[in-house]
């Protein structure tokens, strides 16, 4: 049974890389790019896939233990730094919506539902990837904090004066389940996300989909 309720909804929370937004292979090509610079050997796409989910310091930590076996404070830093600016200089160059995304999108903005985008992505590179996919318009509000801080749920519902029960998160990570129910909102997630290289399901989440438009058709 879904817990979707649209109907009964003022608000849907998105995450976005991995729920919205397929954005790894542009990830993949800036780690590359910054690894390539600090003369470190690559990694592969299905690795940036099991490693993104927890925001870019995570990243860079999961890419230094696996090509070091340690986290030196030194070239984490460096690391950051020089992913952020390739990241930054080609962030929307294979990132695509997923399948029955925009869809989805259309229907709740035809349902006058609200829309907020709760992200770990840094702020201004969730807002330019949104631009550059002109997806912003759908949404009245993005948020970046570290999930699975419910904060930032919170914020956004008092922010369109709503309540939790009135409220929808929709993820891909235990992040999202965790945050979720730390704010007291119920949480669909997507099984096709970036969950850390984990089974999403083992987080148990209240629902499991396969795309957004499955909840068109409820």
């Amino acid at each position: 049974m879904s817990i979707s309720r649209l109907q009964q909804r003022d608000l849907v929370l998105f995450d976005l890389d991995g729920t919205l937004i397929d954005t790894a292979a542009d990830m993949h090509s800036a780690m590359n790019q910054a690894l390539k610079q600090l003369g470190f050997a690559e990694v592969t796409e299905p690795q940036i896939r099991q490693w993104v989910g927890k925001g870019t310091a995570k990243l860079c930590d999961s890419v230094l233990l696996h090509l070091t076996g340690q986290i030196n404070p030194d070239q984490h830093q460096q690391l950051m730094q020089y992913y952020l600016a390739c990241y930054t200089a080609g962030i929307c160059i294979d990132s695509q919506p997923f399948t029955g995304v925009v869809p989805f999108l259309k229907f709740c903005q035809a349902q006058n539902l609200n829309m907020a985008c709760v992200t770990n992505k840094p702020e201004a590179l969730a807002n330019t990837l949104l631009q550059q996919l002109e997806l912003d318009h759908y949404f009245g509000l993005s948020l970046e904090r570290r999930k699975p801080d419910p904060l930032p749920l919170q914020h956004a519902v008092n922010f369109f004066q709503t309540q939790p029960e009135l409220t929808l998160m929709i993820g891909d990570s235990s992040n999202d389940v965790e945050a979720a129910r730390n704010a007291g909102i119920d949480c669909i997630v997507m099984s096709y996300g970036y969950n850390h290289g984990e089974d999403i399901r083992t987080c148990h989440p209240q629902q499991v989909i396969d795309t957004l438009e499955t909840l068109i058709l409820e």
